[in-house]
């Protein structure tokens, strides 16, 4: 858009690099500018497209916003010198104002800071909570500076026109921004949860189990997951995502399984029944919501196989009657979450487990190995199952794995869904 009314407006062209460096100017902003509402937890558009997809999205965006911004001030051929009275459309000269030229060279400064420290988030050793203050006020900083630089010293965003569809956009944005710091948290504040219930599930992982606080619930469907804050204010930033265990069909109250890696899960098993707990959701797309394949492979990794247990839960209790093939890799036994329940599954007559350990004990009678192309090629039934869905969810290696074996297995990309909670 801010292209086509650059094109419109009434200022005679320039020299072709002037041309390209306003461009790219102007790309970056609009893409900064968009960044803040792939952010924003939209569930329009996570529902549809998955957040993770969104958010790879958003860092791909990132970097290509980072690369035009970069080369930007580079491109342009035209002097630096104060404007002719005659020229009052810039044609032959770049403003030297220093206000208007400071906050852009700012901007350009911090911006590649910003995203690579987006990149290497994990090997800072940050706590998640404090990078995610850092990045939303770096982000809102540097698109005010940039549009005081854009309405300072571009040269097509003098129109009236663009410069109110600027202003309009960076509203926008700090409307996404506030929606997930301030509006969010306070719609939070009136549908508050509390704990229930707390159990060891498997080896370093808990059963979650959360009831509303006054309220019916969350309408959410098998699959999805939410930001979980727990035992703090709804304005904290001590939220992280965690993938729903329970059914919909069960009641309101939902279940987390939920394995100890961060700050805040090594501390779960401390957490008193009564808790208030606050969530932000639902958000993803990785459900069987109008999916109508004649059968679903469930391929799960470690604690990913939580959304898939909720999957799984909610067919037998609506009466699903598709066939179901789950399999479920970890390192060793004790690892195992629900082990009991997925063994009264597997005595269904359409659903069969198959368990893999990578360090299985002595008379381990399950899949020895990881959950790899060979395991998936012995259980892969062909043709029958290229017509099934299957849904992933674990670590990346395992998921990049699965997804190119199925997709030689001739299993069509639009019968595989996955969801990441890491991009890189």
């Amino acid at each position: 858009m801010p292209l086509a009314l650059a094109w419109l407006g009434a200022r005679p062209p320039r020299t072709f690099w002037d041309e390209l460096a306003s461009g790219a100017g102007l790309l970056a902003f609009t893409i900064i500018l968009v960044e803040f509402v792939l952010s924003g937890r939209i569930r329009i558009i996570s529902a549809h497209i998955g957040m993770d997809v969104t958010m790879r999205f958003h860092q791909l965006l990132a970097r290509t916003a980072m690369v035009l911004a970069a080369i930007h001030p580079f491109l342009y051929r035209t002097d630096f010198k104060q404007p002719y009275p005659w020229d009052f459309t810039r044609q032959a000269s770049l403003t030297s104002d220093f206000t208007a030229l400071g906050s852009g060279v700012l901007a350009w400064v911090l911006l590649p800071a910003f995203v690579l420290l987006a990149i290497g988030r994990d090997r800072i050793g940050w706590k998640y909570e404090t990078w995610r203050l850092m990045h939303g006020l770096g982000a809102l900083l540097i698109a005010g500076l940039l549009l005081h630089h854009t309405l300072s010293a571009g040269r097509y965003s003098a129109d009236p026109v663009l410069s109110a569809v600027w202003s309009g956009f960076f509203l926008i944005a700090v409307a996404s921004l506030a929606k997930v710091y301030l509006v969010g948290p306070l719609l939070e504040r009136r549908r508050s949860w509390k704990v229930a219930r707390l159990r060891l599930a498997a080896l370093n992982t808990w059963e979650l189990t959360l009831e509303p606080d006054g309220h019916r619930g969350l309408d959410y469907e098998a699959g999805q997951f939410v930001w979980l804050n727990l035992g703090s204010s709804s304005f904290s930033l001590r939220e992280n995502p965690f993938s729903i265990s329970s059914a919909p069909a069960s009641g309101a109250g939902l279940q987390f399984i939920i394995k100890e890696l961060g700050d805040f899960t090594k501390s779960l098993g401390k957490v008193a029944i009564g808790s208030r707990a606050y969530i932000d959701g639902p958000h993803g797309n990785l459900t069987l919501s109008d999916r109508a394949e004649p059968g679903v492979v469930l391929v799960a990794g470690g604690v990913g196989v939580a959304p898939l247990l909720g999957i799984l839960r909610q067919m037998r209790l609506t009466g699903d009657a598709r066939p179901v093939l789950l399999l479920y890799g970890n390192r060793v036994e004790e690892q195992i979450v629900c082990p009991g329940e997925l063994g009264d599954l597997a005595r269904g007559a359409d659903t069969r487990v198959v368990l893999a350990l990578s360090e299985p004990p002595d008379g381990w009678g399950g899949h020895r190995g990881t959950v790899d192309a060979d395991l998936i090629c012995s259980v892969f039934e062909a043709p029958r199952m290229r017509q099934w869905l299957f849904v992933l969810c674990g670590p990346p290696a395992m998921m990049v794995v699965a997804e190119d074996c199925l997709i030689e297995l001739g299993v069509p990309s639009s019968q595989v869904l996955s969801e990441r909670f890491t991009y890189d």
